[in-house]
């Protein structure tokens, strides 16, 4: 089973994306983190994912532009995960 969810909102009109991401989140399971692709940076968002208890990072795609990593404070599984990922990508850009 990956760590990684991915979900692709680049191509959603507001408010969808933010709806598609914070839906997602509540099925993310131990481990898991969210790797969201999104054609500009959701700044609504972040205040969002800290108050629901998650973290983040986000990091300009590779096929889009701004991509977004997301998973629950204390889950270092998933943040290492999530953090390997974003450099893995980072290191084909």
């Amino acid at each position: 089973m990956s760590a990684e969810r991915l979900l692709d909102v680049s191509a959603l009109e507001p408010p969808e994306p933010l709806e598609r991401v914070l839906a997602a989140l509540e099925e993310l399971g131990d481990g898991e983190y969210l790797h969201v692709q999104h054609r500009r940076e959701p700044f609504p968002l972040y205040p969002l994912l800290e108050e629901r208890g998650f973290a983040y990072f986000a990091r300009p795609g590779r096929d889009v532009p701004i991509e977004v990593f997301i998973w629950r404070h204390g889950d270092e599984r998933a943040h290492t995960a999530a953090q390997r990922r974003g450099e893995a990508r980072n290191g084909q850009d």
